[in-house]
C-alpha cells in the first residue's frame, strides 16, 4: 500500500476533541485518540453508543460540532468525503448490481481519470489479493455472501487509501462464514499494510481482528487497549460485564497491601484474596470481577482449599456447549456462580460429572479476581 511516511515522532492519525450533538444530547463526546500507521483498530459497543456516528465523522460524512482529525499530518476535519485519503466499506457491501466483479473494482479508479492501462493492472492486483480472479465477469448476484464481501473489500482497497473504515464489516454473513472471514480479512489487511478502523457490536470479531479495541458507551471510550488486556484486565465494572461472561460480587477491602488485597464479600462465606495491583484504600466498596473459565470445579472438597477463594454450592443448571460447559452453581444464600469446564475435564480424570442439584466446590487462584474500582 503506497501512503505518505510518517515521521517517528507524529502519530499516523489524530482524534482531537471529537464532539458530536444533535440537539442537546452528545453522539459523540469529547473523543481523543490516537492510532498509528497500519494499525487495525476496532471500536466496540452496542447501539446508540456513538461508534458509528465517529466512523462517519472520519469519513465526512457527519460535520464534527467541535474538534479536529489530523491524518499524517494533514487537518482533514473540514474536508469533503471525496477529497479524502479514506474509503469505507459498507455492512451491505453496495455493489453495483449492474457491474462485474471487475467493474465495480475499477469504478473509483475510473472517477479518478487514471489510465486504462494503470486501472487492469491495479484491478488485477485486487482481484489477486481477495483470491478472486476467476469470478472477475461475474455479477455479484451470482456470488456467494463471502465473495461478496471480498469485492466489496477490493474496491475499498483499489485507490489505496491512507485510511479504510469498515462499517461492521462481517455483518451480513453468517456466523459461519462470518468466523472463517475474519482471519481472512486480517491477512488481506496486513498483506497491503492497511490502516484500518472498523465498527462492531460483535464482541468475537473485535478481539480477533483488532490489535487495539476501544469500548465505547454513551459517546465516550470507556477503555482502550489490546484485546487481551481489556479482557484481562477491565478498568470498570461496566467493561467487565460488556466482554464476555463474568461473575461480578461486591465487597469491601479489609486488608490493602502493595502486592495483595483481602476483600469481604457478602455474597462468600470465605474472603476474596487478589495479588493484582490496584489504587484503593482499607474500608473502600469496590466489586470484584472473576471470570467462568477462571473457576475450577470440584466435586469434592479438595484438601488445598484455605481461607480464601472457594466457595460450595448446588449445581442449578448446566449449559453444554460442545467444547465446554457452563454450570450455575447456587449458593446457600441464593448467588449463583458461573463456571466454565472445558469438555476433557472430568473424562481425563476419569469422573463421573456433577450433576443437577449436586453439591460441589469451587475455587479461584490468587491472580483471577480483577478489583474494580468504579
Amino acid at each position: 500500500m503506497t501512503a505518505t511516511s510518517t515521521s517517528s515522532n507524529q502519530t499516523y492519525l489524530q482524534i482531537q476533541g471529537l464532539v458530536k450533538k444533535f440537539g442537546d444530547n452528545y453522539a459523540v463526546d469529547h473523543i481523543d485518540l490516537n492510532i498509528e500507521q497500519h494499525e487495525i483498530f476496532a471500536l466496540l459497543g452496542s447501539s446508540g453508543c456513538g461508534k458509528s456516528t465517529l466512523l462517519r465523522m472520519l469519513a465526512g460524512m457527519e460535520t464534527p460540532t467541535k474538534g479536529n482529525i489530523i491524518l499524517d499530518g494533514q487537518d482533514i476535519t473540514n474536508l469533503a468525503p471525496y477529497d479524502r485519503p479514506i474509503n469505507m466499506m459498507f455492512q451491505s457491501y453496495a455493489l453495483f448490481p449492474h457491474m462485474s466483479v471487475e467493474q465495480n473494482i475499477a469504478f473509483g479508479l475510473k472517477q479518478d481519470k487514471m489510465p486504462k492501462a494503470e486501472i487492469d493492472a491495479r484491478v488485477e492486483e485486487m482481484l489477486r489479493l481477495v483470491q478472486m480472479t476467476k469470478f472477475a465477469k461475474r455479477k455479484p448476484h451470482q456470488l456467494s455472501g463471502g465473495q461478496q464481501q471480498r469485492v466489496a473489500l477490493a474496491r475499498s482497497l483499489a485507490k489505496r487509501p491512507k485510511i479504510l473504515l469498515l462499517d461492521e464489516p462481517l455483518g451480513a454473513l453468517d456466523k459461519k462464514l462470518r468466523q472463517q472471514t475474519q482471519l481472512e480479512l486480517v491477512n488481506t489487511l496486513e498483506s497491503v499494510g492497511a490502516t484500518c478502523i472498523m465498527v462492531t457490536h460483535d464482541q468475537e470479531e473485535a478481539m480477533t481482528m483488532a490489535t487495539r479495541v476501544a469500548i465505547m458507551s454513551e459517546g465516550k471510550i470507556m477503555q482502550l487497549g489490546s484485546p487481551s488486556d481489556v479482557y484481562d484486565f477491565p478498568n470498570s465494572r461496566f467493561t467487565a460485564e460488556f466482554i464476555g461472561e463474568t461473575n461480578i460480587f461486591e465487597g469491601t477491602i479489609i486488608n490493602k497491601s502493595d502486592d495483595h488485597a483481602i476483600i469481604e464479600c457478602p455474597e462468600l462465606s470465605n474472603h476474596v484474596y487478589t495479588d493484582q495491583k490496584f489504587e484503593a484504600s482499607n474500608g473502600q466498596n469496590i466489586w470484584v470481577s472473576i471470570r467462568p473459565e477462571d473457576i475450577y470445579l470440584y466435586k469434592e472438597k479438595p484438601d488445598t482449599l484455605g481461607a480464601y477463594n472457594w466457595a460450595e454450592g448446588v449445581v442449578e443448571e448446566i449449559a453444554y456447549l460442545g467444547s465446554f460447559a457452563i454450570y450455575h452453581v447456587k449458593l446457600a444464600n441464593g448467588c449463583i456462580i458461573k463456571s466454565q469446564v472445558p469438555a476433557p475435564y472430568w473424562y481425563v480424570r476419569n469422573i463421573t460429572p456433577p450433576t443437577w442439584e449436586e453439591t460441589v466446590f469451587m475455587s479461584w487462584p490468587e491472580n483471577q479476581p480483577t478489583p474494580l474500582t468504579k
